[in-house]
């Protein structure tokens, strides 16, 4: 997960407010937590800190399986991925906001950068693959301009791999700190945008950023959704789909100017209707 020094709120928003080091460096020294994250109204999200400092388990060792090419990390945390990735002699770099956490990676032989990632990057345009794990599909409190950054920093066709909150429909943007301990009177860090998506939010966000779907499963509990940046043959169909549309609106054109019309009467098309908007579907704050 990453945490946030310096800026991780998409451009145009409100500026960041950056986290507390304290709080999540110590607990990347100890290696353990507890840590939370805090909802304004006491909420309480409890981090896997233990997880993070861990070697790459199981369930990890399954989303690298399915990295091709070169890989970014996205929120690297303290590097257990970027660590496993380089002991496998892949091309991998991390980026987090979080001078410790950027430590630490180097510490097991991992390469990262203390990068958010609305920042200028490397290789953009050029990653074949780029991770969101553990929870930072919430970098920055919007979902939506996340995935349109994802999809400058990927190769046309290049891989996304997302981590998603288990079994639920949730689509949330919150503001959160970090603290040590549940005692609401505890040390926090300032308040940061967020966000938590689960796996059918996370499609229609993709949906409308021009992602595929590329794969889905479930692990240890974990969910996981695969998804493709466009490419130049998607880019080809639409052209072409927005030509065989123009063509019919052409016909339809032809044939409604060439049909007789009533005396005193409107012809009016389709394209002069008024138009019922179709709000957007509810989406579900828990």
């Amino acid at each position: 997960m990453s945490t946030a020094h310096g800026t991780t709120t998409p451009p145009g928003l409100p500026g960041p407010r950056p986290w507390s080091a304290d709080p999540y460096s110590d607990a990347l020294v100890t290696g353990r937590g507890p840590l939370f994250l805090r909802r304004t109204d006491g909420w309480l999200l409890p981090l896997e800190v233990e997880r993070w400092c861990a070697r790459a388990d199981a369930v990890d060792l399954t989303v690298l399986g399915r990295c091709e090419g070169t890989v970014l990390d996205v929120g690297c945390g303290p590097g257990r991925l970027v660590a496993e990735l380089a002991a496998r002699g892949r091309p991998a770099l991390g980026i987090d906001v979080s001078e410790a956490a950027v430590a630490h990676t180097a510490r097991l032989g991992g390469q990262a950068l203390r990068r958010s990632v609305f920042e200028p990057l490397p290789g953009e345009g050029r990653w074949d693959t780029a991770l969101l794990l553990d929870g930072n599909v919430g970098i920055g409190g919007d979902p939506a301009a996340l995935l349109r950054r994802m999809a400058q920093l990927l190769t046309p066709g290049g891989l996304l791999i997302v981590e998603t909150l288990a079994d639920v429909d949730v689509d949330e943007r919150v503001s959160v700190h970090i603290v040590r301990a549940p005692d609401p009177r505890g040390t926090a860090g300032p308040a940061f945008p967020w966000a938590r998506l689960g796996t059918p939010a996370l499609l229609r966000h993709a949906a409308r950023a021009g992602w595929r779907r590329d794969g889905q499963w479930s692990a240890g509990g974990r969910s996981f959704v695969a998804l493709r940046n466009r490419d130049g043959r998607d880019d080809r169909d639409d052209l072409d789909d927005r030509d065989d549309r123009d063509d019919r609106d052409d016909r339809d054109s032809r044939r409604m100017s060439s049909a007789a019309e009533p005396p005193n009467s409107t012809a009016v098309i389709s394209s002069q209707r008024a138009r019922k908007p179709s709000p957007e579907s509810p989406v579900a704050n828990r």
